[in-house]
């Protein structure tokens, strides 16, 4: 009698073990989630935060509300902090970019990379060198050589600190060309339209961006690209710009945009947005947008973002530790 009541035990464990793991298997929003944005409405990391809002409720890929809610404060450290307060809770998520990780790398906030479950990549740019029209450097690889021979020979403008994409992407290929990269003229500018204006305005040299920032000057003739850390060349308007690597520079480097949760998420919440996300980037309006602001449609769900996040941080901290900035 007794084998027969420690086995019915047995067996109602294991029933209840099994319906609680199909339970976690199948999770889903209960309530509503949020997309949280460190910036205040209408910048770039706004406009992915209603993009991903609108697309989830229209196709019906999350059947609670989805509301955006900014956060605006500490160069992204407010938002961070404000998800960071939800251990566990799937129904948060945040815009996320590169300062995630550097941010912490440079001393500005506390909060590291591991502090978040990573979610995903959803889309980048390729960061790219341009000078005027007239000016006398003629391609990238003679802009690597000179800098090669005086490091401070030339001002490279970059919005809008030391160590975000666009100053981390230029100094990754000079570093591959054998710079000096710790001696390099860089001049921080409020705003990649401020970093634009100056090189327009013949006050520096050279101008470390996006291309899509440069696009109206490239076609009218002011600007040209001397190279972009792309892993091979883009399309459109931007197919005549050689890679660094063409040009035998060893460089690429990407200006990428994402989601992550608060720590401490399980695999079946995770799983949920892996599937709800990989639908999102295939529809025709997520990709429409992209190409809007010259994006590449490149998707990266929760694990390989988890890796990704790795190698960034260790390729980041050793540059930022070669130009002085790491304050760990």
């Amino acid at each position: 009698m007794r084998v027969d009541l420690l086995l019915r035990a047995a067996v109602a464990a294991l029933v209840l073990l099994t319906d609680v793991q199909t339970a976690s298997a199948q999770w889903k929003p209960e309530k509503p989630v949020e997309i949280v944005v460190g910036t205040s409405p209408g910048g770039p990391q706004d406009r992915t935060g209603r993009t991903i809002q609108r697309i989830l409720q229209d196709q019906k890929l999350v059947t609670t509300p989805v509301n955006v809610v900014n956060k605006a404060g500490g160069g992204g450290a407010v938002g961070l902090s404000y998800v960071n307060q939800h251990p566990g809770d799937g129904h948060y998520l945040t815009i996320n970019s590169l300062t995630l990780i550097t941010n912490h790398l440079m001393g500005k906030t506390t909060m590291a990379y591991t502090d978040f479950t990573p979610i995903a990549i959803l889309g980048v740019e390729y960061v790219g060198a341009f000078v005027l029209a007239d000016s006398p450097v003629k391609g990238g690889r003679d802009l690597a050589d000179r800098l090669k021979k005086d490091p401070a020979a030339l001002s490279i403008s970059i919005g809008t600190t030391f160590g975000n994409a666009t100053h981390l992407s230029f100094a990754l290929a000079m570093k591959a060309a054998g710079v000096e990269i710790r001696k390099l003229r860089t001049v921080v500018f409020n705003s990649g339209g401020d970093a634009m204006t100056a090189l327009l305005g013949g006050h520096v040299q050279v101008m470390s961006s996006a291309p899509s920032t440069l696009l109206p000057h490239l076609k009218a003739g002011k600007v040209r690209a001397l190279a972009i850390g792309a892993p091979q060349r883009l399309g459109g308007d931007f197919s005549g710009i050689p890679t660094w690597k063409e040009l035998g520079v060893n460089s690429s480097f990407e200006l990428w945009r994402g989601l992550a949760a608060p720590k401490g998420l399980n695999r079946a919440q995770t799983q949920f947005w892996d599937e709800s996300l990989g639908k999102m980037v295939k529809t025709e309006e997520w990709n429409r947008d992209l190409a809007q602001y010259d994006m590449e449609n490149v998707y990266r769900a929760s694990a390989e973002t988890a890796r990704y996040w790795k190698a960034e941080h260790d390729e980041v901290k050793a540059v930022l530790s070669e130009l002085g900035l790491v304050k760990q």
